[in-house]
């Protein structure tokens, strides 16, 4: 649980760390250099680290210097799988093409994950058994085997990023050539992408969201490479400057070229932003916000990632904002906990909601219903009177590295304290 008092005005300079959604990716792809790669800039959260433990069981050798991760799968092993550890993070689904490629047959249990939305793994597997994986399903596990064969694939991946991501692993090194249409372009997409590259992966990208991958025989077996900066993280803290500072944050490794679209609807809601040069950007204190209503997109449209603490933002504007959540179903539901805080707010259906007048937040104790969700209730309580606590936070640590140090040093009043 974590404990916040609000009404501290916060100062200082926050550095945003590696990109978990990159991070995670690119570490399951390394295993198809069967050799040693060298990451920079890794985020030490939870999901990392459960992945970790995860490649830890199949023979992988890891270490760490600072945020820098150096990995080993020359001996690559599947006996071993940690089943529990797989079946904690939603990521584990990236370790079918890898070992399937290496492996032919595999049985992992059903991914986890945060349970913030209904997200089915049917269609990964159907991707994949267009190149001709086979699968069965039990209650608990899924079984899949691997015949290589050749040949050129047409595949929707239908914006979505797990899927695409997954595509791209699984058909580089398979003869042929693939044509992934309706690609997402997420920057950690894009990073992934260029990692692959810097591994003799030979992938196009074209501007209709069409991703050509073209067979090669083998990838490098030693590579270093660099993971994004987290942008989702960059405009957490640019939500919070606008609210809480004294009067700016400075956040750097910001992102700057990602930020564009949350940049311009924070400047339609008179937050100040100004670039400082060197991906650093200064957020200004709103002390009058305009309500925005807003509506989540594909990249580089509004991420639904950043939805809920938009939503934070847009309870202290002045006069009526609507949120349109296009993405998923139900992912409003977290407003719950901010009508706890006597926040006036209609859900309107599982996609649709609307936020009335200026609210002044009263302390009181909520859940974090996902890693988003949960950043957004911290968020609520560095504004509220007195003290919020926040539960259910494990959610949190599995995405934003040492965030809770990271508030404490801009000054906000922030403590950690295990649930009665």
């Amino acid at each position: 649980m974590l404990i916040i008092k609000g009404n501290n005005k916060l100062s200082g300079v926050v550095k945003v760390s590696g990109s978990k959604n990159a991070a995670l990716p690119i570490i399951w792809a390394s295993l198809l250099l069967a050799g040693k790669v060298k990451l920079n800039n890794v985020p030490k959260i939870g999901d990392v680290k459960t992945f970790l433990d995860i490649l830890e069981n199949i023979w992988v050798v890891y270490s760490w210097e600072e945020n820098t991760l150096f990995l080993d799968a020359t001996n690559l092993n599947n006996d071993n799988l940690n089943f529990e550890k797989i079946k904690k993070i939603r990521s584990s689904i990236f370790l079918l093409s890898p070992l399937l490629y290496f492996f032919k047959s595999i049985n992992i249990p059903f991914p986890g994950g945060c349970k913030i939305w209904k997200r089915p793994i049917d269609a990964h597997l159907n991707w994949l058994k267009a190149i001709w994986y086979d699968y069965e399903l039990d209650w608990d596990n899924i079984k899949l085997n691997w015949e290589t064969q050749s040949g050129d694939k047409i595949l929707n991946a239908w914006f979505w990023v797990s899927s695409t991501e997954n595509l791209i692993v699984a058909n580089v090194l398979r003869n042929g050539k693939t044509t992934i249409k309706n690609s997402a372009i997420e920057p950690h997409v894009m990073n992934l992408i260029s990692f692959m590259r810097e591994a003799w992966a030979n992938i196009d990208i074209r501007y209709n969201h069409e991703i050509i991958i073209t067979w090669v025989e083998k990838l490098a077996s030693n590579l270093e490479f660099d993971i994004v900066s987290d942008y989702i993280e960059a405009w957490t803290y640019m939500v919070i400057a606008a609210l809480v500072s004294e009067k700016y944050l400075d956040i750097k490794d910001a992102r700057i070229e990602d930020l564009y679209t949350f940049i311009e609807k924070l400047k339609d809601a008179w937050v100040v932003v100004e670039d400082l040069w060197d991906d650093t950007l200064r957020v200004y204190r709103a002390e009058n916000l305009k309500p925005v209503s807003f509506q989540t997109n594909i990249f580089p449209g509004f991420p639904t990632d950043l939805q809920s603490p938009f939503a934070i933002l847009q309870s202290q504007a002045f006069w009526t904002s609507r949120i349109h959540e296009v993405l998923f179903e139900w992912r409003l539901n977290f407003l719950v906990e901010l009508e706890k805080m006597t926040a006036k707010i209609a859900i309107l259906n599982p996609h649709e909601a609307i936020i009335f007048w200026p609210n002044k937040l009263k302390w009181t104790t909520v859940t974090s219903w996902d890693l988003r969700a949960g950043m957004a209730m911290i968020i609520a309580g560095l504004i509220a009177e007195w003290e919020t606590k926040v539960t259910n936070v494990e959610y949190i640590y599995r995405g934003y590295e040492n965030f809770v140090e990271k508030l404490k040093n801009l000054w906000a009043d922030i403590t950690e304290e295990e649930n009665s």
